[in-house]
């Protein structure tokens, strides 16, 4: 599987500290305690080896015993600074807080007790280290699928397990499927899952909010590779092209929406170039902002855009009615 930057940075930076600890380790054994080949262990070393502070210079860099090295040993000799002890500002302390509650809100219940206990542990000691500040922190995961959906997606997520899910689209459709779950996604509206596909033999999102229902299979996941940007939506280049011009007031959608351009104009409005995959999706955007929609192109989509809209007055016109 692709190592993911962010996983190597962690790993290096758990390799200082567990070097600081052991006088020489050799190759085989600090591969085997971060799960890794030996080849990239040494990958990890050399990348350390010309890593240090500002100025760069030797006495700058980490450093490890170039003759120990030779015969498969690693030693560090110097960690410069990184292996003393962190210190936090009431900031950085408060957004650690947050992220160990949410995390304890939303997977607590379906860790094991060993990782429960180093969690909520974590927790305490940061909570009470923090004073004050931490007391005003309340927040949860965006997870707002159903409670029995949430809890089998962890479940997946922390077993290695594949699921089975019934999932509902923009489109209103719903499929069923197995899924090999990779990791929960989260931004500041929703919770995705982000997981193989074996319909589609490919990464998907798949909106946690969206997944009717979720089962636990007694297979294991399959390890996949997959994009770095992964995590984020992209739609295809070959997707429909569609501009929008919108007024001032619906700048937001250009903040939330995957735009390929944005262009200001002299009044205040803006237009926005938008790959479409889903005309569904699209319906319901331009719904959301139909009072601040000025042109939309091609003029097909702005026929169904207007037919859209015309059915939904007229069923609020039937409900009126009654």
């Amino acid at each position: 599987m692709a190592d993911r930057a962010s996983d190597r940075l962690l790993r290096m930076l758990g390799m200082i500290a567990y070097l600081d600890r052991h006088e020489g380790v050799p190759v085989g054994e600090i591969a085997e305690q971060f799960g890794v080949s030996p080849a990239q262990v040494m990958q990890d070393v050399e990348l350390l080896w010309v890593t240090g502070t500002p100025g760069y210079l030797p006495y700058d860099l980490i450093d490890f015993d170039a003759s120990s090295y030779e015969q498969g040993v690693v030693r560090l000799t110097e960690g410069r600074g990184m292996t003393r002890p962190l210190r936090l500002g009431a900031r950085e302390a408060v957004s650690l807080v947050a992220a160990l509650r949410a995390l304890d809100g939303a997977l607590g219940p379906a860790l094991d007790d060993e990782r429960a206990a180093v969690l909520r542990s974590a927790l305490a000691k940061l909570t009470a280290a923090t004073g004050d500040a931490a007391a005003a922190v309340d927040v949860a995961l965006a997870a707002s699928g159903s409670p029995g959906a949430t809890a089998a997606i962890a479940t997946a997520l922390r077993d290695r397990r594949r699921l089975h899910i019934r999932y509902v689209n923009a489109s209103d459709v719903a499929t069923e499927r197995d899924v090999d779950p990779i990791r929960l996604v989260t931004d500041d509206e929703r919770s995705y899952l982000l997981g193989w596909c074996r319909a589609v033999d490919g990464e998907r999102l798949f909106r946690v909010d969206r997944v009717l229902d979720a089962t636990v299979l007694d297979e294991s996941a399959e390890e996949h590779d997959v994009a770095p940007d992964a995590d984020t939506f992209a739609p295809s280049p070959s997707a429909e092209l569609v501009t929008l011009r919108l007024a001032s007031r619906a700048r937001w959608v250009a903040e939330v929406t995957p735009v390929e351009a944005v262009r200001n104009h002299d009044d205040g409005s803006f237009e926005v170039d938008v790959r479409v995959v889903n005309r569904d999706w699209l319906q319901h955007l331009l719904l959301q902002v139909a009072g601040s929609v000025l042109s939309i192109d091609p003029p097909q989509v702005a026929a169904e855009a207007a037919g859209a809209a015309r059915s939904a007055l007229e069923a609020y016109g039937e409900l009126a009615g009654r």
